[in-house]
């Protein structure tokens, strides 16, 4: 396979005939080419979409109340219902793939008009009270201070944390915050903490949220026991769905909703909604491979018919050869040698210069995102190929260029020597 004279041949055959070589290799070079550039823009895409989501606990799920839309133990259809404490101790006493049970308090009606006072600065911001395990289903980044802890709900402690954007305007720039007081909806909450959040905030909302203990919240606004939603994970070992199942059982009995009504509980399952991303992904992969294969072996089609040319022009030397004894297999090395090296060489530059492409769209990536606002959510991430793939490449091409070449190098064995010689 290394024989100097047999290197020599296929040289000078590709130099005699350049750009029948070049465009044949050029439809191996483009099925690389655009399976490198493919495969790295899926995986781009798939890095950004799950990016913003990547510290979110994926084995987690929301639940909320919604009207009724049945009648039921005496009650109307369209009854405003809501969860209460009472729900919750039942959650954590009941379900045993149970792990973490958050309630939430949104504060919707308080985001009418300015509710936040500092002094003479005044804003309009949303306020939600929180249990610290929140901060395990949907995690922040805490600039300054510290989370709401156990202590803040129990003691039914007046403090707070805010946003990062609720610090920029109600505090001067580089400002202590920490214990200082502000004004949220007529009652005074001491600031505990600065926090940003991690991953994607649509909206700014995060940055632009002020968070109560949530027992605090529930007696200072006269809430009384009502929650407006939970956050949950499962245990290890447990699906969402099947712990969701047992809470939405638990919330129908409490609170005389029909079994049937599968509009007065809001659900929201983390877990299937990952579940059915990750299967998207793999059916775009799928079809990337197709394409791309598909390609590829388009492209070793065109390699195949310009080897059965190139065995027909050398008929005659073919015949010369086999007549001073040369064994067949001398001469499909020499048709495979050329085809498999004619389709590798094309194959690594398109490799290259899919790499190439994917370095510097991943470099313009980078520099947006720089300069991206924070609520601007990263549709396309990272766009790489692996080793992987260049491994799964080379083999396609070594198995590509030794099927081209091998009709074309089977038909030229089958060629007898007295014929090949009368061949003009």
């Amino acid at each position: 396979m290394f024989e100097k004279d047999r290197w020599q041949e296929i040289f000078s055959a590709i130099k005699q005939n350049k750009i029948r070589s070049a465009l044949t290799a050029f439809g191996v070079f483009w099925a690389i080419f655009m399976l490198v550039v493919m495969v790295g823009s899926g995986n781009g895409l798939k890095n950004g979409v799950t990016d913003g989501f990547k510290d979110f606990a994926q084995n987690s799920g929301f639940m909320w109340s919604n009207p009724t839309t049945k009648a039921f133990g005496g009650f109307q259809r369209g009854r405003r219902w809501f969860p209460n404490n009472l729900d919750a101790e039942q959650f954590r006493d009941n379900v045993k793939g149970l792990d973490i049970i958050s309630p939430r308090l949104s504060g919707w009606g308080f985001n009418n008009g300015e509710n936040v006072v500092r002094g003479l600065r005044s804003g309009s911001y949303s306020i939600t009270g929180d249990y610290p395990q929140f901060q395990l289903v949907d995690p922040s980044t805490f600039i300054l201070g510290r989370n709401i802890n156990e202590e803040d709900i129990r003691l039914k402690r007046k403090v707070c944390v805010i946003g990062e954007m609720v610090y920029d305007v109600m505090f001067d720039k580089n400002e202590d915050p920490i214990g200082k007081s502000i004004r949220v909806n007529g009652v005074y909450f001491t600031v505990i903490g600065v926090s940003k959040p991690k991953g994607f905030d649509h909206g700014n909302r995060k940055v632009q949220t002020i968070y109560l203990p949530f027992t605090s919240m529930q007696q200072a606004y006269n809430f009384g026991d009502q929650i407006d939603y939970f956050a949950f994970t499962a245990k290890e070992g447990y699906q969402v769905q099947e712990v969701m199942d047992e809470l939405i059982a638990i919330l129908q009995k409490n609170h005389s909703i029909a079994p049937d009504d599968f509009e007065a509980i809001g659900k929201v399952n983390i877990e299937e909604k990952l579940k059915q991303m990750n299967f998207m992904f793999l059916g775009i992969n799928i079809l990337i491979w197709v394409v791309g294969i598909g390609t590829l072996i388009a492209g070793a089609v065109g390699i195949s018919n310009i080897m059965l040319i190139v065995v027909k022009e050398r008929t005659k030397e073919i015949g010369i050869q086999r007549a001073i004894g040369a064994p067949p297999r001398i001469i499909v090395s020499q048709i495979l040698t050329e085809s498999v090296f004619l389709t590798l060489s094309a194959g690594f530059l398109g490799l290259a210069f899919g790499t190439i492409v994917l370095q510097m769209v991943d470099t313009i990536v980078d520099a947006s995102r720089a300069m991206a606002k924070p609520d601007q959510m990263t549709f396309f991430l990272n766009p790489q190929v692996g080793l992987s793939l260049a491994l799964s490449a080379l083999g396609m091409l070594i198995f590509a260029g030794f099927i081209a070449g091998l009709i074309p190098a089977l038909k030229a064995v089958r060629i007898k020597p007295i014929d090949a010689l009368r061949h003009e």
